[in-house]
């Protein structure tokens, strides 16, 4: 028998080995571990060793596939459509069809994907965190591992802790603070993602299971599941850039935490959704941004980078929105690019001034319950009102007036 350490030894000096066969190459030239199955099969995932348990646990991969996704499954996904090569992978929170190919790293992007990268090997000894070209399965993983990260920086915006949430093989006993019907901030199913290479195949996934004939990104509630989807093909804006789409996934995968955070059973105010995407995404770089717009139009968008100075020359011409006039948006179509930068500065106000009020104040706004326990979207705009003033100590306009200042003081 060959003991435990010689046993580790081993398994490095094979791990290392396979770095060079499957970490530097471009997707085209990956040698299949397992010939017997396709390239995007979990055998052939060559920073797990085709499915090791032990590497699956040590990077928090429940599966390559054979899980619900959409309406149907994974494999239904598959057959319907065909061309696509979509690599499956199932993490704590996270459900991910991954369906674009291999990257190449600018000398720009180094130092970002050497910092991510690192992470990663601390998990996968076979991922190399100098690679200049990321294979589709490497950049599948490290896609997992980002999405699992802004999971885990929203908790704590939120200030509760991942124990608060029920389990979801019982249905909540209507007793003490309600944190939702399941385990993933309070929805029973995990946060699904499907990133495609192009419009075509969005707008054709997007119809067949959901009905819709959306050529963007969208975001979806399955109710039947107790789960909420986003859709991102790469044929829009400069998403091929792995900057712009990482980001692209902060900001959506934001909206679908808040949606789901203490359950998805209302919708809540336009600005605070999106002020808290634009935060997400501008966290991850300023580089690259997101917007939301009426369904079926094109957005508002700007290329703009220096968001702070963009605030601040909006306050200085007196063109700001006020509180009580964002609280009333209906939809994100109705949004102006002023608004856009203004509501980032808010949540970026709010974040920076006061953390556990913010918590507190996004907790009060989905947590609320009727008298007899069950979740209570009614009369939000007062309840809103009523929250800002428990939570900030502050009118809408004393809110006003108070972030003007900052603004003033701070960008």
């Amino acid at each position: 028998m060959i003991d435990r350490p010689f046993q580790s030894l081993l398994r490095r000096v094979l791990l290392l080995t396979l770095v060079g066969l499957f970490a530097a190459a471009p997707a085209v030239a990956q040698k299949l571990l397992d010939k017997d199955f396709p390239p995007n099969h979990g055998k052939n995932d060559p920073y797990t060793l085709g499915g090791d348990p032990e590497l699956m646990a040590a990077a928090g991969i429940v599966s390559h596939g054979g899980f619900e996704f959409a309406t149907t499954d994974t494999a239904g996904v598959e057959d319907y459509m065909g061309t696509s090569e979509i690599r499956w992978l199932e993490s704590e929170h996270f459900e991910l069809g991954f369906a674009i190919g291999g990257y190449k790293v600018s000398q720009k992007e180094k130092k970002v994907f050497l910092r991510d990268l690192t992470k990663l090997a601390e998990k996968l000894p076979t991922v190399d965190p100098k690679t200049k070209v990321l294979d589709p399965w490497l950049r599948a993983h490290l896609t997992i591992l980002r999405m699992e990260e802004q999971y885990q920086q929203f908790l704590e915006l939120v200030n509760v802790p991942q124990s608060e949430f029920p389990d979801g093989t019982e249905p909540w006993n209507r007793q003490g603070t309600y944190r939702g019907e399941g385990p993933h901030l309070g929805q029973k199913g995990k946060y699904e993602v499907l990133i495609l290479p192009s419009e075509a195949s969005s707008v054709d996934f997007l119809s067949h299971y959901f009905g819709l004939t959306i050529k963007r990104t969208q975001r979806w509630n399955v109710v039947e599941r107790d789960t909420v989807t986003l859709t991102v093909h790469l044929q829009q804006g400069n998403l091929k850039n792995d900057g712009a789409l990482h980001g692209h996934l902060a900001f959506n995968l934001m909206h679908n935490f808040f949606d789901g955070f203490e359950h998805y059973s209302y919708d809540t105010p336009i600005w605070i959704h999106e002020g808290l995407a634009h935060w997400a995404e501008r966290r991850v770089s300023p580089d690259h941004n997101s917007f939301d717009g009426s369904e079926g139009s094109v957005p508002k968008m700007s290329k703009e980078k220096n968001w702070a100075g963009k605030t601040r020359k909006i306050v200085a011409g007196g063109k700001q929105p006020r509180m009580a006039a964002l609280i009333r948006l209906k939809n994100y179509g109705q949004m102006s690019l002023d608004d856009h930068f203004c509501t980032w500065s808010m949540v970026d106000y709010l974040h920076q001034s006061n953390p556990a009020g913010l918590a507190a104040f996004l907790q009060g706004l989905k947590g609320r319950t009727t008298a007899d326990g069950f979740p209570d979207g009614s009369n939000l705009p007062d309840a809103h009102r009523d929250l800002f003033k428990e939570h900030f100590g502050m009118s809408y306009s004393q809110f006003d007036t108070a972030w003007v200042a900052w603004v003033e003081t701070t960008y």
